[in-house]
This record gives structure tokens, sequence and C-alpha cells, in this order.
């Protein structure tokens, strides 16, 4: 194996590893306030994005106002309104 699949594995894996720790509670995207228009919830109570790989950037939120989708690393170092229950947030 070469050292850049080697890379790649590696770095994959951790994508995982970090993708894992969110608990779907859907507080970084505003739920329970105005919540971004991608945000969705399934039966099971759980919200997810339906545009995931495709939502860093402008989108707007339910009720029409323009935000800003920025990577969660970018978030953790402030609050939101129900980011107690943030899985990234729990273990910083």
């Amino acid at each position: 194996m070469s050292g850049s699949s080697d890379y790649s594995s590696w770095l994959s894996k951790r994508e995982h590893e970090w993708e894992s720790l969110c608990l779907n509670c859907g507080a970084c995207c505003g739920a329970g306030e105005d919540p971004c228009g991608h945000l969705k919830q399934d039966a099971a109570g759980k919200y997810f994005c339906d545009s995931y790989l495709t939502r860093l950037g402008p989108q707007l939120t339910v009720a029409g106002v323009e935000m800003i989708c920025v990577p969660i690393r970018q978030k953790l170092g402030a609050s939101w309104p129900g980011d107690e229950r943030c899985g990234y947030k729990k273990i910083i």
C-alpha cells in the first residue's frame, strides 16, 4: 500500500469516528428555534440534513432568514440554543 492510500484510509477512518460523535439532536442547525430549511426529523425523532454533502455555505431557515452553514468544528467554541445536547460539546 502506498503512503497516499495509507493516508486516505487513515483520514477516512478519522472522518467516520468524528461523524459518529453526532447525536443527531439538530441543535446546531436550529432545531427548536428557526431551523435550517434542510433540517428534517425522522420517525425516531433524530434530525438529519437532507443536503448534508452540499450543506456548507449560504442557506435559508424555515422562516426564510439567510444563514451560513459552517462545519461543526467552527461552532464548538460558541454557544447556541440546545447546545447542551450536542455530542461534540459533551466530549469537550
